[in-house]
């Protein structure tokens, strides 16, 4: 491990130190801004500290730098299907919310969480200038939406694939042939000769694999139950 790497780590445990004693002392306040800007450098995530962060910044307010705010939103979009983005909204003041950057994350937010891919990546391009300055934003909404995909689908068209990690061509085939590789994923002809993805199979594309919560229970569980009902 390097000096840098050191140096790194041993920041972040004292942040994280700070934020478990005190987490209410506006001394720290500086200390939890250079540490998003450390998340963003070293492509870490910290959602506690960000979150005790935007809380300093409501008794602080003429302290709140918009730049930090929007470099916690964008993390937090990355950590999707967790919840971390509107748990940092909802320590963001109103007005604070009317930013043009921070209202383009959130209608951001609502194509992800409603799965319209294709307008959020047509949003995010028009956005580029913000988001690039998190790197790897980019693959971490396409993981997510490959994680959608996953849960909806048994079968995807080629074309479904490409418009919801937003990539064509060679770049696809290396994409498609990677999962092929590493995540169980089968590459089939479908109709007219169009390309399909088979997903592996779970609870959620194949409901059948979900048991049934009695039909999993011990019988001499459900036998207890019976006094209990009657």
């Amino acid at each position: 491990m390097g000096r840098e790497q050191q140096q790194q780590q041993q920041a972040a445990y004292t942040v994280e130190q700070l934020v478990a004693v005190n987490p209410y002392n506006p001394d720290i306040l500086t200390d939890l801004e250079n540490y998003v800007n450390e998340q963003v450098s070293s492509q870490t995530y910290s959602l506690d500290a960000n979150l005790c962060l935007l809380r300093l910044y409501q008794f602080e307010p003429g302290r709140m730098s918009v730049p930090i705010v929007v470099r916690i939103l964008i993390k937090a979009l990355m950590a999707m299907p967790a919840t971390d983005f509107s748990l940092c909204l909802f320590l963001i003041p109103e007005q604070v919310q009317m930013e043009e950057q921070i209202k383009t994350l959130i209608v951001l937010s609502h194509y992800l969480e409603t799965a319209r891919f294709r307008q959020f990546w047509e949003e995010a391009a028009k956005n580029r200038s913000t988001l690039e300055v998190v790197p790897g934003f980019e693959q971490a909404i396409q993981g997510y939406a490959i994680h959608v995909l996953s849960l909806t689908y048994q079968k995807v068209p080629r074309p479904v694939t490409a418009e919801a990690i937003n990539i064509e061509g060679l770049s696809l085939d290396k994409f498609l042939e990677y999962h092929v590789a590493n995540s169980g994923w089968v590459l089939k002809k479908g109709h007219s000769r169009s390309q399909l993805m088979v997903l592996p199979r779970n609870e959620f594309n194949h409901p059948e694999l979900k048991k049934n919560t009695v039909d999993g229970m011990p019988f001499e569980h459900v036998t207890r139950i019976f006094p209990i009902l009657s």
